[in-house]
C-alpha cells in the first residue's frame, strides 16, 4: 500500500506539492514511485525556469518506464534537488523527503485544483 502524506496537495498525474510560505516543493508520490519501480534518472529543469500547472517540466526514468513530470502549480524554479543527479534512487527510498524541484508559487489559488491526502488516497485506490 502506497503511503499518502497528510498536508500535501496531489495531482491526478501523481505529483505532490508541499507548501512552505510562498514556496512549493514538487515531487512524485509514493504511489508513483512504486508504479515506476527502480528510478535510474530524473530529468529536472534549470533554476529560473518557469513551470506551468498542467504542463511537463521534466521526466523520471526507471528500469521499467519513463514518465513525464507534470507540474501541479505555476511558478519559477528556485532550486533543484541536486542529490538526485547522483542518486536518483532516493526517490524510491522516500518520495516525500526527496522532492524534485522547489518553486516560488505564482498563484496559491491553484492549490484548490489539487487533492488533499484523503481524496488522493481514494483516487489511488481506483487506479
Amino acid at each position: 500500500m502506497a503511503k499518502v502524506m497528510e498536508g500535501l496537495y496531489y495531482s491526478e498525474s501523481h505529483e505532490y506539492v508541499r507548501v512552505e510560505g510562498e514556496y512549493g516543493y514538487i515531487g512524485i508520490s509514493d504511489y508513483a514511485q512504486h508504479a515506476l519501480g527502480n528510478v535510474v534518472y530524473v530529468d529536472m529543469p534549470e533554476v529560473d525556469d518557469e513551470v506551468t500547472a498542467g504542463e511537463e517540466f521534466g521526466a523520471v526514468e526507471s528500469v521499467k518506464a519513463a514518465s513525464d513530470l507534470i507540474s501541479p502549480v505555476t511558478g519559477v524554479v528556485v532550486e533543484v534537488n541536486e542529490a538526485l543527479d547522483d542518486q536518483p534512487e532516493l526517490v524510491n527510498s522516500d518520495a516525500y523527503e526527496n522532492w524534485i524541484i522547489k518553486v516560488k508559487l505564482a498563484d496559491k489559488t491553484e492549490l484548490d485544483n489539487l487533492m488533499a491526502a484523503q481524496a488522493y488516497a481514494a483516487f489511488c485506490d481506483k487506479q
